[in-house]
């Protein structure tokens, strides 16, 4: 695998750290605003990512990575695609690969966070360096010797990767602990491949002047901030740091634009106001529990209102535009009717399908076929069955494949003229068949019981007597 580094270099810049509940995309989009040249996204894990799917969103502008519950993992931006570095935490070098191989055409590159790296972190790194085309990378913390932590980025350099992260403290140290800065050092000495400084903020890193010197120090070839950014991103701004209030105001923008959820906006202005917290705006915005209070807030209710009017009328068009779309493109041999699937209206554990398949197996036809696709914009999902090479569907888009599935059955059903085990259609001839099998089933068991019961009493007759 040929590995391109023309697009992403990690000497002399300047990195916005991965950080938890911190990282995601409002932050590392206001970090490139005041500097930045590299952002990481806050680490996720593997066995998360790997069940998620790709989805564009056209209403944000955005590349989603959604899991099957809706939730969004991952949202990045044209905006940052040449400088976010998607960091993941691993313990399965196939899994990372995998992972890696999702997002890598909508990032720049992919790191590993090894932590206290143990021995199976070397493989996932050779693994993804072999795997992808784009940039691989590591952050570690050093070991409680310095030959151990020399050894051990050595063996990481053989891997391939791009750059080295080091946090300059070990695993037990808090951030109050001084950061080893004569490690980065020894390390930046023995290696040579960029090593990124990490740890400066309690130290260090109080105004932008401070991250060079921070440079310096570890003779690093770039500096990773962490806490110092999450207290106020314009550390990166070379002409000095942004009045707070300003940040935060800009920080929310972009927490609006991209809908981000307001758990995690308020989190992070609750790290930027810190000491203010006990102050009438910071109770105020613990208060909140939704991002129009966030806004309300900071006296930006009226750019909340305006802003949000502009997404649902982009959203509402959209639809629009691919409803259109759809009946311009629609199969006109597929049988529609507009039909939702609502359990409670049938018995506990029997379904539309079920009847189907049931009625399909009589009539000696192959048993149905379902074709379920899944809508970008919302997300939501339509089923087609084909049943006797005819096509039916319900022109109701629904939000679980299930549900689509069984809405499709319901139309064939229908339009068959065909029982569907509804309720209010009574006797269930699927419920009885079941009670008869369960019924069999339980005298099956009894006469086995019977006979076991036959064999045993002369053996304890005999025993007993005995």
């Amino acid at each position: 695998m040929t590995v391109n580094t023309s697009a992403l270099s990690f000497k002399i810049k300047n990195i916005l750290a991965p950080m938890v509940r911190v990282g995601t995309l409002p932050m590392r989009l206001l970090a490139l605003d005041f500097g930045a040249d590299i952002v990481y996204c806050e680490e996720l894990i593997d066995i998360k990512m790997v069940q998620c799917k790709r989805f564009v969103n056209e209403v944000l502008e955005t590349v989603d990575f959604v899991a099957p519950n809706g939730r969004v993992v991952f949202r990045t931006c044209e905006r940052e695609r040449d400088c976010v570095v998607f960091q993941m935490g691993s313990a399965d070098a196939e899994r990372a690969l995998a992972v890696a191989k999702l997002v890598e055409n909508d990032v720049a590159g992919i790191d590993v966070n090894m932590g206290c790296p143990k021995e199976y972190s070397t493989k996932i790194l050779s693994t993804l360096v072999k795997g992808i085309c784009k940039p691989v990378t590591c952050k570690i913390r050093i070991l409680p010797l310095l030959e151990d932590t020399i050894h051990l980025v050595k063996r990481i350099e053989k891997t391939g990767v791009a750059a080295i992260a080091v946090h300059g403290r070990k695993k037990e140290e808090r951030p109050q602990h001084p950061v080893h800065c004569d490690v980065i050092k020894a390390i930046s000495e023995a290696v040579s491949i960029p090593v990124i400084a990490n740890g400066g903020s309690h130290d260090f890193i109080k105004e932008y002047t401070d991250i060079e010197a921070f440079q310096q120090a570890t003779a690093a070839s770039s500096v990773m901030v962490a806490r110092a950014a999450m207290w106020n991103p314009s550390i990166f701004r070379k002409e000095g740091l942004c009045p707070l209030k300003e940040v935060m105001q800009e920080y929310i923008k972009y927490a609006v634009r991209y809908d981000n959820h307001y758990t995690n906006t308020k989190y992070c202005l609750c790290q930027m106001l810190r000491e203010q917290l006990e102050t009438t705006q910071g109770r105020r915005l613990h208060a909140a529990q939704s991002t129009q209070e966030i806004c309300e807030v900071f006296e930006m209710g009226h750019f909340y209102e305006e802003t949000t009017a502009i997404l649902e009328a982009k959203k509402t068009s959209l639809k629009a535009k691919i409803q259109d779309e759809d009946d311009r493109m629609e199969d006109t041999d597929v049988i529609k009717m507009a039909i939702r699937f609502d359990k409670r209206e049938y018995p506990p554990q029997i379904t539309p399908k079920m009847y189907l398949l049931e009625w399909c197996r009589k009539e000696k036809h192959p048993q149905p076929v379902y074709e379920t696709v899944q809508r970008p914009l919302d997300r939501l999902f339509c089923s087609v069955v084909t049943v006797a090479e005819r096509k039916y569907r319900s022109t109701i888009w629904d939000k679980s494949k299930k549900l689509a599935e069984q809405a499709a059955a319901i139309v064939c059903l229908r339009m068959l003229g065909i029982p569907e085990g509804k309720l209010n259609e009574g006797e269930n001839h699927l419920i009885n068949k079941r009670k008869r099998e369960d019924q069999e089933l339980l005298n099956n068991k009894e006469h086995k019981d019977d006979l076991l019961t036959g064999q045993l009493c002369p053996i304890l007759k005999t025993y007993c007597i005995g």
